[in-house]
């Protein structure tokens, strides 16, 4: 990995603050860590570690979660723990925001003015499916929904331009479509951000 990133001068490198793996059993889901203190030590601990060896700082994405597993802290606080403690960046979706802001009832604009947007080294935008009254999950399949795109402008007037990327998993007919949201996306950044940015 490390040959890779250097051989092809990546200069964001990402991993999602999930796990996968339990034992031996591999659950090929993005499953949320419990927000706990020793959680906040293990995981800082091994970001450390892949840090040090990849003699680059590594991106923490925030990820969309559908139930907290033994909380004992929210995660705001569990997320900007993690950052302080690994001194890593943090790789900012803002519809996973929303998802989990609307799915678990808080204030996505309140949540991201606690993070340390400072750290912030990326962003990520995507659509959403709501599938239930209070549920919605994320898909990366659809298109983006107004209030997404609502929190990501005021999002971006909080911090300097980072790179900016659309996720789309799937439903890739209506090129038009994606074309449309990369346009909308590139004019928002264009009308805050005053210098050279990315987004792709």
């Amino acid at each position: 990995m490390k040959t890779f990133l250097d051989e092809n001068q990546v200069r964001i490198f990402s991993e999602h603050l999930s796990y996968t793996k339990s034992q031996n059993a591999h659950l090929y889901d993005l499953l949320p860590i419990p927000f706990r203190k020793d959680a906040v030590l293990h995981v800082a601990e091994r970001i450390r570690e892949v840090q040090d060896f990849l003699e680059r700082p590594v991106a923490i994405e925030n990820v969309s979660y559908y139930t907290p597993v033994a909380a004992e802290m929210d995660e705001v606080q569990f997320v900007s723990e993690i950052l302080e403690k690994a001194d890593c960046q943090l790789l900012l979706d803002v519809n996973n925001v929303y998802v989990n802001a609307f799915n678990h009832g808080y204030d996505a604009r309140e949540f991201i003015s606690n993070l340390p947007l400072e750290r912030v080294a990326y962003i990520h935008m995507a659509g959403h499916e709501q599938v239930e009254p209070d549920l919605i999950i994320d898909t990366h399949g659809q298109p983006i929904i107004d209030p997404v795109y609502d929190l990501f402008e005021w999002t971006i007037r909080q911090m300097d331009p980072v790179p900016v990327l659309l996720e789309r998993d799937y439903n890739f007919d209506e090129l038009d479509q994606l074309q449309a949201e990369l346009t909308h996306l590139k004019s928002i950044v264009s009308h805050h951000w005053r210098v050279p940015h990315e987004t792709s």
